[in-house]
């Protein structure tokens, strides 16, 4: 017996990937940014779960150590949480808000922890000149700390602010189009190898 006739078939799975929207402000263009990408991972064999952070009511006020979340914010993370659990792989679309990432987007990410370990990362960032490339660098510390893995590549949207013409494409759609598939390759490799090493020897981080 070879020893891809032994391999579990999990490893042929379509890769779950959660693709996390981070903006939550009135007028956003998450939703358009992440139309786009949706539009540009098609074909990639990825089983794609949109969760948006705007329609997660999740508290600022987070429960003690060893405490509970209150009843509202339990029902959240009940209908969120199973989700983040589920995904092999995540992208996260943000903007970048003075320098960083929203912090709806940190509330999000903080009232998980197990769900994001030994899984990789990566982003599609948008907004001015920058295309948002600063809230990404400040992201890769904050899920470095979660014992995620970030991939090198990144997606950023440059120009007046979310980086989209009026057909909901991006400015530079040609450079755009060749980062999202370098982004994806890298997230599947990473996706699909550290799925069967969480299979093969569970996370204990």
């Amino acid at each position: 017996m070879t020893v891809s006739e032994t391999r579990p078939a999990a490893d042929e799975a379509p890769l779950r990937v959660a693709v996390i929207v981070g903006s939550v402000r009135e007028g956003r263009q998450g939703p358009a940014v992440t139309d786009w990408f949706l539009r540009t991972a098609e074909g990639h064999g990825l089983d794609l779960d949109v969760i948006d952070v705007a329609e997660v009511d999740l508290p600022l006020v987070m429960p003690g150590w060893g405490g509970s979340a209150g009843p509202e914010a339990a029902a959240a993370l009940a209908r969120v949480s199973p989700r983040v659990e589920r995904a092999d792989a995540f992208v996260i679309v943000t903007p970048e808000y003075n320098h960083s990432f929203p912090a709806a987007l940190k509330n999000f990410i903080d009232w998980h922890h197990p769900q994001w370990q030994a899984k990789p990362v990566g982003f599609v960032s948008y907004g001015g000149l920058g295309g948002g490339l600063r809230a990404v660098e400040q992201l890769r510390l904050v899920f470095a700390e979660l014992h995620a893995t970030t991939v090198r590549d990144s997606v950023s949207l440059h120009g007046p602010w979310s980086g989209l013409g009026q057909d909901g494409e991006p400015l530079d759609a040609t450079v755009c189009a060749g980062a999202a598939k370098g982004m994806l390759g890298q997230l599947a490799w990473w996706g699909r190898a550290l799925r069967t090493a969480r299979a093969e020897h569970p996370y204990q981080g």
